[in-house]
């Protein structure tokens, strides 16, 4: 379900299917009806488990400073379907929209697509006529047939593979792999983190089979830590004086890889790089739901797999050695909800389990069922009065297991503790 984007459907008379389903083949025919838009705009294309969102907010960022127009497609969303696409990090207009799905009902698409490939149709219409200097689009899941896999991009990254979606992607990182690493196009290079040697060695074969250069996170470029300060190095480049200002050591690769990325793509471009306005770029990073601080003591982090639940873990280690953590937790069904818990009662203090309003979501007290940890509830109550009830006490607060629960959540609670 993504929010808002019924309303738009119904408004123009437009029906799609919600189902999730791989292949390119619908993507292709709707996106001739519309003239192809996908084939006009200069794409950093991202795959991979987890690091998209952040990496393509460090792409965006350092973009920003260097005066480009910057487009984003990413999922899922944050609020409502409008923050899903974004021009000039402005989500997209309920005006500019409607216009869209106007086009998009005169060109026959009513029944034709998922409900995920109509808004990647109405994505790739929406830059085709803001024309963006640089356009960011995320995969929704796997990557070699993922409805936006449907264009040449300038550059693709991978900044991290691990089980997910197994029921789609295949039980193995090897199966997950070949899924991710078909966003890798002829001729056109690809940057990946430090992935898996499962995962890295089909990435090798594709790249090779592709004749893609193959940058990679430790090997072809590295961020050094300095005085406070964090200085980033490959072959031809040296940045120094980044003040990284999204925290959580895994968030060093995903700036380098945002980095290399803007590297290669300003070479591609003809864009002269100016290491302050990198600089700057770096620093004003941010990313809505990625251990986010809401107000003193509460953070929301959209964790929903082991891997990013490992990711959170380390974050708050580092950030809040010793501390009282609580986390307040919702999550679907078809998660790795067990292997979540077991990573966040290594630090969680209590925990307390809510709904999600979504048809694939776990219901609260299911999830209850499955922690091991000792101080632990269901809450059925408003989101702000159970935030409030746990301020009250010492340490610090945690909203995670969810995107779709921020979502939900997310906007409210800014306006409680603004």
């Amino acid at each position: 379900m993504i929010p808002k984007l019924d309303e738009y459907k119904k408004r123009w008379q437009i029906t799609s299917d919600p189902a999730i389903k791989p292949g390119l083949d619908s993507m292709n025919e709707a996106l001739a009806l519309v003239g192809n838009p996908q084939n006009n705009i200069p794409v950093i294309h991202l795959a991979g488990t987890n690091g998209k969102g952040s990496t393509s907010s460090f792409i965006e960022h350092i973009a920003k400073n260097h005066g480009l127009k910057t487009a984003t497609f990413m999922s899922p969303c944050i609020e409502d379907v409008h923050d899903q696409i974004q021009l000039n990090e402005t989500p997209i207009t309920p005006k500019e929209m409607d216009a869209i799905f106007k086009i998009m009902r005169d060109s026959g698409l009513d029944s034709k697509l998922t409900d995920f490939e109509l808004l990647s149709v109405a994505a790739f219409l929406a830059f085709g006529r803001f024309k963006p200097d640089i356009a960011i689009i995320e995969c929704g899941m796997g990557g070699r047939f993922d409805c936006t896999n449907v264009m040449i991009p300038v550059v693709s990254v991978v900044p991290s593979i691990a089980l997910e979606h197994t029921n789609f992607l295949g039980d193995s990182l090897a199966k997950i792999s070949y899924h991710k690493s078909g966003i890798i196009k002829k001729e056109r290079p690809i940057v990946t983190g430090a992935l898996p040697p499962e995962a890295m060695t089909v990435f090798k074969e594709e790249a090779t089979k592709q004749h893609a250069p193959l940058y990679v996170f430790g090997k072809d470029f590295l961020v050094e830590a300095t005085k406070g300060y964090e200085k980033y190095i490959n072959q031809d480049y040296e940045f120094t004086n980044l003040n990284r200002m999204m925290p959580g050591i895994h968030q060093r690769s995903n700036m380098a890889l945002a980095i290399t990325t803007f590297i290669l793509f300003a070479e591609d471009q003809g864009i002269e790089i100016d290491s302050e306005k990198l600089q700057k770029g770096v620093c004003e990073t941010h990313l809505a739901g990625r251990f986010e601080k809401l107000a003193p003591n509460l953070y929301v982090d959209g964790a929903h797999n082991p891997a990013s639940a490992k990711t959170l873990v380390d974050t708050i280690k580092e950030e809040f050695p010793g501390e009282k953590i609580h986390f307040v937790m919702g999550m679907l069904k078809d998660k790795d909800i067990a292997g979540v818990l077991r990573l966040l009662e290594e630090i969680g203090t209590s925990f307390t389990f809510v709904d999600v309003d979504n048809e694939r979501a776990m219901p609260a007290e299911e999830i209850c069922d499955l922690s091991l940890n000792l101080d632990k509830r269901v809450s059925k109550g408003e989101i702000v009065q159970i935030i409030d009830e746990k301020l009250d006490g010492s340490g610090i607060v945690v909203m995670t297991g969810s995107l779709y629960l921020l979502a939900q959540w997310r906007k409210l609670l800014l306006t409680r503790f603004k």
